[in-house]
């Protein structure tokens, strides 16, 4: 019988430059579930105990903002951010029509 684990993208973000590509990919996403999501999984790797102490929030708190299908507010996304050294860089889209 063969045994699986499931995936949990935690457990490869052990770097600054696959932290950054990891959300930079998952920002690109329309659905903006899918970087709330990332971000829980890079608070997951760089541990939920410090991000709580770096954010004053608490870990049942950073466990709910992150947990699927909730509508953080902004403030707490950049709170949580700037904790985990994560800056946003805006751009201008070039489109050609």
């Amino acid at each position: 019988m063969t045994t699986t684990q499931t995936f949990d993208a935690a457990r490869y973000l052990d770097d600054e430059t696959t932290i950054a590509e990891y959300l930079t990919a998952c920002l690109e996403d329309p659905n903006p579930d899918v970087f709330v999501a990332a971000l829980g999984d890079v608070a997951k790797a760089r541990g939920m105990t410090q991000l709580a102490k770096d954010t004053g929030l608490s870990r049942a708190s950073l466990y709910k903002t992150l947990s699927p299908e909730t509508k953080p507010r902004f403030e707490t996304i950049m709170k949580i951010t700037r904790a985990l050294g994560v800056s946003f860089e805006v751009g201008q889209n070039v489109r050609t029509e």
